[in-house]
C-alpha cells in the first residue's frame, strides 16, 4: 500500500500533505495515476477485510495449520 504511494511523492516532490494538493492544480492525481489509485482502493479494501475478502475462518483453523501440511518434508526436518 506504501508503495503505491511512491509515484505521488516523486511527482509532486515532497513528503509535505499540503504541498502534494497544491502540485495538483491543473490536474489531479486521479486522472493521471488512475491504475494506482485502483490498486491503491483494493487494498485498502483488503486491509479492512470488507466484502470481497472476508474469507471466515477459525482460529483453531489458523493456529497449528503448518502441522497439517504432509507435503513440506523440508519442514518437516527441521521441526
Amino acid at each position: 500500500m506504501g508503495l503505491l504511494l511512491i509515484p505521488i511523492i516523486l511527482v509532486s516532490g515532497s513528503f509535505n500533505i499540503t504541498s502534494i494538493v497544491l502540485s495538483q492544480l491543473d490536474i489531479f492525481y486521479f486522472i493521471t495515476f488512475f491504475p494506482f489509485f485502483l490498486l491503491f482502493l483494493i487494498t485498502a479494501l483488503a486491509e479492512t477485510n470488507r466484502v470481497p475478502f472476508d474469507l471466515p475462518e477459525a482460529e483453531s483453523e489458523l493456529v497449528s495449520g503448518y502441522n497439517v501440511e504432509y507435503s513440506s518434508i523440508g519442514f518437516t526436518f527441521f521441526f
